[in-house]
């Protein structure tokens, strides 16, 4: 009976769950020997500053044209005091004059109130512009699509109100097209060299990176792992670091971009906001700011993952000519 059960169950159940135990497997490459911190910080601070140069030009880009379109969208009537002018009726009627061509939108008379807040960064607080002889302004809207005759306008009111002169920002438009395009012209060739470091510096510490570990493509390659098979090894842990040390950039930046415009929202009306606003807009980048800085994350992961395998190939194929030639060793070492 015994001789029986050994030989239907010669080996114990204990013996039995210890060799189907399956050994964990771990990475062919190892973490430990090619970590890619340095790499993974030099990833890091090349797309912080991308992405930074990016949203730079973004918001100088849309500050400009916020001004420009600021500017065409309003002309301005500018009457001169005169003693045997009454300046309200005459303000009335120019306003009322403009109107009456096709292509305005609406008129605006800037108050005595609003003309001396006008005034007060140059003349003081507290004026009299009875005592000043102080041109007073019409704001007239106009449509930009559709903008009315500015000479028959200015004809028109030079012959009824001789002290009007109307001023349709021509001059100014055309000097602020000439600056953005100046400002996104540098913006841009700002944003051309950022890149070009960053490409260079992303691959020369990929080519550094992989360099330090070149015996672990040997001990691959001798073991009779195909070229492919070890670049794609190579290729996936890379692609992990650039997408970490890519992804910290990017998020950076952008965190940098959200708390600049939310202590911009909660400091207006104060001087270093409002000078702030004035020279550069507002720090919002917008949802096109933020795709750019997604899309240059996905560059540069792109870009490292390339490196790494582009550099492993070129490895393995030295590794080939010198097992074919030991005499190109000192070269392909050098």
């Amino acid at each position: 009976m015994n001789e029986h059960r050994l030989r239907r169950d010669p080996d114990p159940p204990q013996q039995r769950r210890t060799e189907m135990r399956v050994r964990p497997t771990g990475p062919i490459v190892p973490s430990a020997n090619v970590s890619g911190h340095a790499l993974m910080c030099v990833i890091a601070i090349m797309s912080f500053l991308a992405c930074l140069t990016l949203g730079g030009v973004s918001m100088v880009r849309a500050t400009a044209q916020s001004w420009q379109s600021q500017i065409s969208r309003e002309i301005t009537i500018q009457i001169k005091p005169d003693e045997n002018l009454d300046m309200e009726k005459a303000l009335a009627d120019a306003r009322d004059l403009a109107l009456t061509f096709p292509g305005t939108t609406g008129g605006n008379i800037i108050d005595r109130a609003a003309t001396a807040r006008l005034l007060e960064p140059w003349l003081g607080g507290g004026l009299d512009l009875d005592e000043l002889p102080v041109p007073r302004l019409i704001v007239i809207t106009i449509d930009e699509n559709n903008p009315p005759d500015f000479a028959a306008m200015r004809k028109a009111l030079t012959e009824t109100i001789p002290e009007a002169f109307l001023d349709d920002h021509r001059t100014w438009v055309d000097r602020l097209v000439a600056m953005a395009n100046t400002t996104t012209m540098i913006g841009t060739g700002v944003l051309a060299l950022v890149f070009s470091a960053m490409v260079l510096t992303v691959v020369f510490a990929t080519r550094g990176a992989l360099s330090g570990n070149r015996h672990i493509v040997e001990v691959l390659h001798f073991v009779g792992a195909e070229a492919s098979f070890v670049a794609s090894e190579f290729q996936k842990h890379f692609l992990r670091i650039s997408l970490k040390g890519a992804g910290a950039g990017g998020l950076l930046a952008a965190l940098s971009f959200a708390v600049a415009s939310f202590w911009q929202s909660r400091t207006l009306a104060t001087p270093e906001t409002d000078q702030a606003t004035a020279l550069f807009g507002t720090f919002a980048i917008g949802y096109t700011g933020y795709l750019g800085i997604f899309a240059i994350i996905i560059v540069i992961a792109l870009l490292t993952t390339l490196t790494a395998r582009l550099t492993v190939t070129r490895t393995i194929y030295e590794i080939d000519l010198i097992r074919s030639d030991p005499g190109r060793t000192d070269t392909y070492q050098g």
